[in-house]
């Protein structure tokens, strides 16, 4: 199934909670540099302020972003279109650099009510754990929860 035929299936509800993943062009590391990473985070409340909506736990990696996010107003993919376009543009101006930061697409899921959003949470936070790029999540800078 290609991702084309994916969207044609994406339903955007206003206040839905979305686990979502998105990645780097070619997987390129690019958030190794702090310079990078710190610039992709403060951009996080101005996607915020601009869709409504609410990213309530998020962990960006040297390769991609893994986000829970409450929607707002605005839909799902044109919520992620905006946050995708926003780093961009950011990212490469701070590193002198142009061309596609972001893959095109990304990958989403609805939480059901009756999954433990705390769970979640960890989940995403522990990711530069998993990943062997710190011992303890206190050492790693490039993370936020509303929940921990």
């Amino acid at each position: 199934m290609s991702w084309n035929d994916l969207r044609k299936g994406r339903y955007s509800q206003m206040g839905g909670e979305y686990l979502i993943t998105f990645v780097c062009q070619n997987r390129v590391p690019i958030f190794t540099n702090p310079t990078a990473a710190q610039t992709f985070c403060r951009q996080i409340s101005l996607n915020e302020n601009q869709s409504n909506s609410q990213w309530l736990t998020w962990v960006l990696m040297p390769d991609h972003f893994h986000g829970l996010l409450q929607l707002g107003e605005c839909s799902l993919s044109k919520t992620i279109a905006h946050l995708k376009g926003l780093t961009a543009k950011k990212v490469n101006e701070c590193l002198g650099r142009n061309g596609t930061l972001w893959q095109s697409a990304f990958h989403d899921h609805a939480l059901r009510a009756e999954e433990d959003r705390k769970d979640i949470a960890r989940y995403i936070v522990a990711n530069p754990l998993r990943a062997g790029l710190v011992k303890t999540i206190k050492q790693y800078p490039y993370w936020d929860s509303v929940y921990l």
